[in-house]
């Protein structure tokens, strides 16, 4: 007779084992294929992985001056696995020059997910960055006291000269977003923050090898894994020239001095930025290293916010300077021809509306028009375009007609200039002036778009892009800071032509008219000149003092340099920007200013404009 409790015990115990076995099976099966935790432990004590950064690419200007360059420098890496609790605090704090309370705020903020969402206990964390030369002797002395700790070599940015801050950016440690948005950067990893160091960063950063060294039992390193069979070298970035030409730049930083405003020359031929001035402005050689972050703050906070690049985030009313586009405008749709005249009797007059002018000859056609900066003329114009019902069928037509040749010229869209940041402008059409009118409104409403106020809005670089243009006689190319990446053909988006809608033979007369303006118009300071400048001015009504403007190119004919000048609240554009831009068109075309133009330089130099009693 069977026990059949005996029976059932078998079962239970057999079964049991069976479910112990099992659990110990898909244990050993997740630990060894699932996780690598065993397999990360195993490997940092075999293995020491040791990344190996790239020389940044330098910068030079148009005539090879080094603008940027490297200089070497130390950070302090932990291995958190390695360390243990193991180490003399005090001795290493004292090597470092660092306090107790910091070792260990910084030990908690490494092993912080949310701070180091990187982090892993294995792989090599960042302690300590940019130790100088003197700490890192001592520390290299005496580093076999401290285990889990090691020296990275890395390099910092210097920079040569106090000028264009604005164009070249500068570098600093990656912050979280920069480390989701691309995988190949790790925390305490460099990252260009502004400027080409910003727009060029895949070029410029290289990429990053690895050396795999082997341990023994003891944690000590006994040379390479396989004879660095697996090793990758680091590659070097690229070098960058910019179309920048230094003594220029700092030239046009001094007449900015005391001055808030932008300078952009061009060279119209390739469209390269010759020079690229924002004032206020700042050293860039403070931004190096470890004091870049106070620093910084510091900038943050300045009230007249001298991190804005004005040059391509300033957006102003051009003023005079666009007369220039209206002239091209009407006289490529048939509005007027080079012998229409308008009266000017101090200004536009009709049913009511008047819009100032300065006294000067009437009636007047389209060359003296440009060269005495007739606001008459230019207003005249708009109304028959917005009017001329034979060929256009409304002023809604008419408007965006109008439009479509301002977007032809470089007008309320990004040029697509290759720094971070650029604004649009604006540039008004149908849709915006039905919304703001209700339908209702003729070319009386808009008549103060015709000279450069109203809605318009250009950015510094958009006017002398139209500069450029006319440079030309109707096409430019995208501007653009970088001339050459090392090894590489520039990007086809700036060896391109870019047409407008107007014509050529009425480029032909708006040039006359610029060079007309030089010889006995607004522009006249700079008929002393001995090669031919062509230029505009502009007064831009504004709330407080007038901005003074300026935009031109030189020579005449086979032109070199197209300048853009403009200082806010500086009043008529002779008063300023004319000036300035004299002593800029010599520096570019000789290479140097005579005598009489640097004494001129240093006046303009030392010439202020009160803005108010806030410290700059």
């Amino acid at each position: 007779m069977k026990d059949f409790d005996l029976e059932n015990r078998k079962l239970v115990i057999g079964g049991a084992a069976a479910v112990i076995v099992t659990l110990y099976i898909i244990r050993l099966f997740t630990l060894q294929l699932l996780s690598d935790d065993y397999r990360k432990s195993a490997d940092s004590n075999a293995f020491l992985k040791k990344v190996e950064y790239p020389s940044r690419g330098v910068i030079r200007d148009r005539n090879g001056k080094l603008l940027v360059y490297n200089q070497p420098s130390y950070d302090i890496m932990v291995v958190m696995n390695e360390e243990k609790g193991r180490l003399d605090t005090m001795d290493f704090c004292n090597t470092l020059g660092i306090t107790k309370d910091y070792f260990i705020q910084r030990m908690n903020d490494i092993k912080d997910r949310n701070k180091n969402p990187g982090y892993s206990r294995f792989t090599q964390q960042l302690f300590l960055t940019q130790i100088d030369d003197k700490d890192f002797s001592v520390f290299q002395e005496k580093i076999f006291r401290f285990p889990g700790f090691y020296v990275q070599k890395r390099s910092i940015r210097q920079y040569q000269y106090p000028y264009a801050a604005h164009v070249l950016g500068d570098v600093a440690e990656v912050s979280p977003a920069d480390i989701d948005e691309d995988d190949y950067y790790q925390p305490g990893d460099y990252i260009g923050k502004l400027g080409v160091e910003r727009s060029y960063e895949k070029k410029l950063r290289g990429e990053k090898g690895v050396q795999i060294l082997l341990r023994d039992a003891h944690g000590r390193i006994q040379g390479k894994y396989q004879d660095g069979k697996f090793d990758h070298k680091p590659k070097a970035g690229k070098d960058l020239t910019l179309g920048i030409d230094i003594n220029l730049q700092a030239l046009g930083e001094r007449m900015l001095e005391g001055k808030i405003g932008a300078i952009v020359a061009l060279d119209p031929q390739t469209g390269q930025v010759l020079a690229m001035v924002s004032s206020p402005t700042y050293d860039p050689r403070k931004l190096e290293g470890k004091k870049r972050s106070k620093y910084h703050q510091v900038l943050t906070k300045n009230v007249w916010k001298p991190l804005l690049n004005r040059a391509i985030m300033g957006q102003y009313p051009p003023g005079s300077t666009f007369k220039t586009s209206q002239g091209l405008t009407f006289l490529s749709e048939g509005i007027i021809n080079s012998h229409t005249v308008y009266p000017c009797h101090h200004g536009f007059s009709y049913r009511g509306l008047h819009v100032g002018c300065h006294a000067h000859a009437s009636p007047l056609s389209i060359i003296p028009a440009i060269s005495t900066s007739c606001n008459g003329f230019f207003c005249w114009g708009l109304f028959h375009m917005m009017s001329n019902r034979v060929k256009y069928k409304n002023v809604q037509d008419a408007m965006n007609t109008w439009r479509d040749y301002m977007v032809s010229m470089g007008f309320g869209y990004k040029l697509g200039v290759d720094l971070p940041g650029e604004k649009r402008g604006l540039i008004p059409n149908a849709m915006f002036y039905d919304k703001a009118y209700k339908g209702s409104w003729n070319g009386l409403t808009v008549i103060s778009i015709s000279i450069g106020q109203g809605e318009v809005n250009l950015t510094p670089l958009q006017i002398a892009n139209l500069g450029a243009t006319i440079a030309n006689r109707g096409y430019y190319y995208i501007p653009h800071v970088v001339k050459e990446v090392k090894g590489e053909p520039i990007d086809t988006a700036f060896t391109r032509r870019h047409y407008t809608r107007a014509s050529r033979r009425a480029y032909d007369f708006v040039v006359a008219g610029m060079r007309s303006s030089v010889l006995g118009g607004t522009c006249k300071h700079l008929a002393g000149y001995d090669f031919p400048i062509c230029g505009k001015t502009g007064t831009a009504q504004n709330r407080g003092q007038d901005h003074s403007v300026f935009m031109g190119f030189a020579p005449m004919d086979n032109p070199k340099i197209a300048i853009a000048v403009y200082v806010e609240n500086g009043g008529f554009g002779a008063d300023f920007a004319v000036p300035i831009a004299g002593v800029l068109f010599e520096q570019y075309m000789k290479g140097k200013l005579s005598p009489a133009r640097e004494k001129e330089a240093l006046a303009l130099q030392k010439r202020r404009i009160a803005y108010g009693s806030r410290n700059r």
